[in-house]
């Protein structure tokens, strides 16, 4: 980031809406800035879309005689229990509110609300970087307010509370996840202060939602090294509120001088690597289908490992083991979702089967890779089967690296046979070309344990590559099938 002038400020401020607000304000006879994210974002450079007025006044008033202004086309939402108001105009959305101070409660983040000046308003933001404001009066247009330091705070990449940390995190908890949130999406450190603070205050979050919260880890898991978020969630002691799970895998044990990763932080460095791996689709619309789904693979490579405290073993024999942890991991993610307020859909079923999964073609590449393995892999995977290889390439974070260039090459054999596979076989969610109907009538039978053997023994055939993935084929197998069973087509 860099320093601005008041003139630099000036010239990043010339869209016609600013200029509209201010001279609507001065029209009133009241002062208006423009406060919070935006402004921080033009010191640092990023796109924002969250333009926020505080007036010192009505911020409603000054919002319906903007819509009036503006005529045709600009749309007023007004909030009074909240003393807010929207306009909508041309794609932009501006939210105005007037210049406020607020007290607590111990047992609510709900504040008792007061008329304030703009230093009472600036006093109440979470963080210095967002405590500034640029005056939108046609007098000090451009004008910078920054009575807490923020310039400085960015510049020396730190987020710190405009006032006392712990009144600041007491008040409101939710801040504190907001606070490692920042840090995590701007790559900031947490001043010292401020992180004693989130250790002292860490008891508070429990009056926060678990949908609050949700939204914050979200945020952090987008985040571009999504890592850090969760380090400082751990070091702070709010993991183990939040997550217990997670913060579970911070473990590591000697025994017979033979040691396990840290599961904790191997989880971490999966996460990265997903963080890091090239999204696929580019087009506008693709793209934010793709964020959508990023999310979610993020998560599947958070609680990739997530069973393993639960099965952790030790025997002379083969040292430290983590067996069938992916079952017992997918087995809790229902549970994990459900408790922490995630969408018990379709996206909870994609990050288990992910999870249930994630050793498969780790195991594959490890020995021979064969045909049939890489068909049935194909055929449980489905369409999440290039998020699946994505997740396990991740997890390959051997330090022995020869170890883990074999895994990589054998990676390549397996994707390669993947294709190869999917367009001689089509795999993918194929369903057994003779269905469970077709049987039925071709024996005269009822829905029974006979259909089924006779349904499930064609698509294993068919993932053995013992005849194609075609009816005919799968037609003749079937009466070879049924008359092994003693049963015959019938008349």
């Amino acid at each position: 980031m860099r320093i601005l002038t008041q003139q630099e400020l000036c010239d990043a401020l010339s869209a016609p809406i600013f200029h509209r607000i201010g001279a609507v304000a001065d029209a009133l006879g009241v002062e208006c800035h423009l406060i919070g994210g935006y402004v921080r974002d033009l010191f640092l450079e990023r796109p924002s879309k969250d333009i926020d007025i505080v007036v010192v006044g009505s911020g409603i008033e000054v919002a319906q005689a903007l819509v009036s202004e503006l005529g045709r086309g600009a749309h007023l939402s007004v909030f009074r229990n909240f003393g807010t108001a929207q306009v909508k105009w041309r794609g932009i959305e501006v939210e105005f509110v007037g210049a406020r101070k607020e007290s607590y409660q111990r047992d609510s983040r709900k504040p008792i609300v007061e008329d304030g000046t703009l230093q009472d308003d600036l006093e109440r933001r979470d963080f210095s970087i967002n405590a500034m404001a640029v005056c939108l009066n046609a007098a000090r247009f451009g004008e910078l307010t920054d009575p807490f330091y923020g310039q400085e705070d960015m510049e020396d990449r730190l987020i710190r509370t405009p006032l006392d940390p712990d009144v600041t995190f007491s008040d409101d908890p939710l801040r504190m996840m907001r606070c490692v949130r920042f840090a995590t999406q701007l790559g900031f450190q947490i001043e010292e202060e401020t992180f004693a603070a989130l250790y002292r205050n860490r008891e508070r979050i429990a009056i926060i939602s678990k949908e609050r919260i949700i939204d914050e880890l979200n945020k952090i898991l987008l985040s571009p090294i999504p890592s850090r978020g969760f380090v400082e969630l751990e070091r702070s002691g709010l993991l183990e509120l939040i997550f217990p799970e997670l913060a579970a895998l911070n473990i590591r044990e000697t025994r017979n001088g033979r040691s396990h990763k840290n599961i904790f932080y191997h989880t971490l460095e999966v996460l990265d690597n997903v963080a890091a791996a090239p999204v696929r689709k580019a087009d506008d619309a693709a793209a934010k289908e793709e964020q959508a789904s990023l999310l979610w693979l993020r998560w599947a490579a958070l609680l990739h490992d997530i069973g393993k405290p639960r099965c952790r073993a030790y025997d002379m024999a083969h040292g430290w083991t983590f067996h069938n942890h992916n079952f017992i991991g997918s087995r809790m993610v229902p549970g994990i979702f459900r408790r922490m307020k995630l969408p018990m859909d379709d996206r909870m079923k994609y990050v288990q089967k992910l999870v249930d999964l994630h050793m498969r073609p780790i195991a594959i590449s490890d020995d021979e890779v064969t045909d049939s393995a890489v068909r049935r892999l194909l055929f449980d995977a489905g369409n999440d089967i290039d998020d699946l290889m994505t997740l396990c390439d991740a997890d390959i974070t051997s330090r022995n690296e020869q170890k883990k260039q074999r895994f990589r090459d054998n990676f390549m054999l397996v994707r390669r046979k993947l294709v190869e596979l999917e367009e001689k076989d089509r795999i993918r969610n194929f369903q057994p070309p003779v269905s469970g109907e077709e049987i039925m009538q071709t024996f005269g039978l009822s829905p029974s344990a006979e259909v089924g053997a006779i349904k499930s023994a064609i698509k294993d055939a068919i993932l053995d590559g013992k005849i194609p993935n075609d009816h005919a084929a799968a037609h003749a197998f079937m009466l070879q099938k049924a008359a092994q069973m003693g049963l015959s087509p019938k008349e």
